[in-house]
């Protein structure tokens, strides 16, 4: 919304929420949410044409068109449990927007749905007797956190789905017009509305196999000798399956491929379809598997016990240049600390307020240090979670000096020169190498 409110000068862009600490929040000096570049834009178009409220009634009432943006997490209960996506805030959005609305409207679906979501949609909107019609579009979005602002500024395409009615046609137009303000029209794609939905699943379930796909062969590199950076850089040069997606690590996290993976798993148990439905699910249950496998190789490498050592973890959100620690494989590396009676410290550049939420139940057992300097002194070891880049230019010498020895380094990102940290004495362990 934002990056439409500064392409687009002729909207008026409102954004409302239940939560008013976090519409504070976004009215603040102190957004709530970190990506490079976006603190810039809001700044520049807050107050203009972009503003942020918590009267949703009024907003729905004066908008045109209204792009739903709710959580749809994984359910944690009844049918479906632990695989479908749970839907309780759509359909609580529906029935407000119809509630609130004295005049039809361009729904727009901006949340990640399983296919045939906007059915349901429109039975709450389009069958209430009140005489005004609704137009539900689906319009997923296909970010990277991290990138968001250059994905949506510069994006791959842009997907626009809608019915295939001269009404669902209108409306697709509508929402193109949008995008078609700084978007080639020809990376605007319009598809019907089922495709759609069906696309953002499918988009995030192919990126997540790559990432367990060569986390498997990671494995196999370690044994035998083989380096998987090499095998990425040889296999990527094939045209036909490129370089992206192929970058070996200590597993994917994130709020999108782990949740989408299980819907469509889910969905294909529905429509009787097992054999699909347990590939998709091996490729969350190799990522879980890669994780666990890092943990118990820096076991192994510390005489098979780490009880009472202490253990520094750089970086706790599930990427770089986030403060996003949703399904962060650092949390789960933290907890197999714990487990094994370890004392982690952790460091992070921007998601130290959030590994402290996540891991509030054992926040008495895991100690916090926003200067990795401090967080590794003493450390029998430094675990790399999150390839922040600034770690690669460290005083590697002056955290060797200031380490317990044998002083090892896991690099979970494959992101250090482990050569050059060997010749300074540390014991490093990389990820698909020997």
């Amino acid at each position: 919304m934002a990056i439409i409110a500064k392409k687009c000068p002729q909207y008026q862009v409102k954004i409302v929420d239940i939560n008013e600490a976090r519409i504070a929040a976004w009215n603040s000096n102190n957004l709530p949410v970190y990506e490079p570049g976006l603190t810039e834009i809001v700044e520049s178009v807050r107050g203009k044409n972009l503003f942020f409220g918590t009267d949703i009634d009024a907003s729905i009432n004066e908008a045109d068109i209204i792009f739903v943006s709710v959580n749809t997490p994984t359910k944690t209960f009844g049918f479906g449990a632990g695989k479908a996506s749970d839907l309780q805030y759509i359909e609580k959005t529906a029935r407000n927007i119809l509630a609130a609305s004295d005049k039809g409207k361009i729904v727009v679906e901006k949340s990640t749905l399983p296919v045939r979501t906007a059915e349901s949609m429109e039975r709450i909107l389009n069958n209430s007797g009140k005489g005004i019609s609704f137009q539900i579009v689906s319009n997923p979005e296909f970010l990277a956190e991290g990138t968001a602002v250059t994905d949506l500024e510069n994006p791959d395409r842009v997907l626009i789905g809608g019915h295939q009615s001269e009404e669902g046609r209108a409306a697709v137009e509508e929402i193109a017009k949008i995008y078609a303000n700084w978007v080639p029209r020809e990376r605007i794609i319009t598809t019907n509305l089922w495709s759609s939905e069906l696309s953002k699943l499918a988009a995030n379930a192919f990126l997540a196999q790559r990432i367990s796909s060569i986390n498997s062969l990671s494995a196999l590199c370690e044994k035998t000798g083989a380096n998987v950076d090499e095998i990425a850089n040889a296999i990527g040069k094939d045209s036909r399956i490129g370089s992206k997606f192929l970058k070996a690590s200590i597993g994917f996290g994130g709020s999108c491929f782990k949740k989408d993976i299980l819907n469509l798993v889910y969905l294909c148990e529905h429509y009787g379809l097992p054999e699909v439905a347990t590939y998709w699910e091996n490729v969350i249950k190799i990522n879980e598997w890669q994780t666990t496998r890092s943990v118990k190789r820096v076991l192994r490498s510390m005489f098979n016990t780490i009880a009472n050592k202490k253990i520094a973890v750089f970086g706790f959100a599930f990427k770089a240049d986030t403060n996003d620690t949703r399904e962060s494989p650092a949390h789960m590396v933290v907890r197999e600390l714990l487990d094994e009676h370890a004392k982690p410290v952790i460091t992070d550049y921007k998601a130290l307020a959030d590994a402290k939420r996540d891991l509030n139940d054992v926040i008495d057992n895991v100690q916090f240090s926003e200067d990795p300097y401090e967080a590794a002194k003493d450390a029998h070891a430094v675990l790399l979670c999150t390839e922040w880049k600034q770690y690669a230019t460290l005083d590697w010498q002056r955290i060797y000096n200031s380490m317990s020895k044998p002083a090892l380094i896991f690099d979970g990102r494959n992101i250090l020169d482990g050569e050059q940290l060997k010749k300074i004495g540390f014991e490093f362990i990389g990820i698909g190498k020997a």
